[in-house]
């Protein structure tokens, strides 16, 4: 099994500092290239500099990055890392209270919003993708008639299969002929 540094998200804090666009592609650009700075970070965003110090502290305070110490000759300037490699919550513990559920709320819908846009980005780009590569991806989405019980086993499969794959991925160094690959799953009890 992976031993990936993970962090499950369970306090109303968290889930708040975490539910904000920008604060998720901040933790994902960390996550995806490493320790970085506000103006190194700024740019994939169309931020200011200003503005991305205030979103990392935001998320330093709860613990989701921390400093990654002097990376360069300038003291001045503060370097960020992710403190963890995923992040994850228990989808039941935020129904345990109004205010964790509003919060766990919230960040679900800025993932679905960060999601949206990574798609969108990937459909404008794919024609100037090897030809390969957009062949070799998977969109694909279908409807199940399931128990409570089978969900929590298709998760539980899902899960350890991504993992499998995780755990090939993290024994590759770049460039070997890989690229970084987003994979998105999601299984629900459709609303009524």
């Amino acid at each position: 099994m992976s031993d990936h540094r993970r962090v499950a998200l369970s306090e109303t804090a968290e889930l708040r500092a975490l539910a904000h666009p920008t604060r998720l592609r901040l933790l994902g650009l960390l996550r995806m290239h490493g320790a970085q700075t506000a103006a190194q970070l700024g740019g994939p965003l169309g931020e200011a500099p200003g503005t991305v110090s205030y979103h990392l502290r935001a998320l330093a305070a709860v613990g989701l990055i921390e400093e990654a110490g002097a990376l360069s000759d300038d003291r001045r300037t503060r370097w960020w890392r992710a403190a963890h490699d995923s992040t994850s919550w228990d989808p039941g513990q935020l129904l345990e209270d109004d205010e964790r559920a509003e919060a766990g709320a919230a960040l679900q819908r800025a993932i679905g919003g960060v999601y949206a846009q990574r798609w969108a980005e990937y459909v404008d780009a794919a024609a100037t993708l090897p030809r390969d590569w957009v062949a070799a991806g998977l969109s694909a989405d279908t409807l199940l008639r399931l128990t409570a019980e089978e969900l929590a086993e298709l998760r539980d499969e899902a899960t350890a299969l991504l993992e499998r794959w995780r755990d090939r991925s993290d024994e590759r160094e770049a460039p070997d002929g890989t690229a970084l690959v987003a994979v998105v799953a999601q299984a629900y009890r459709v609303p009524q």
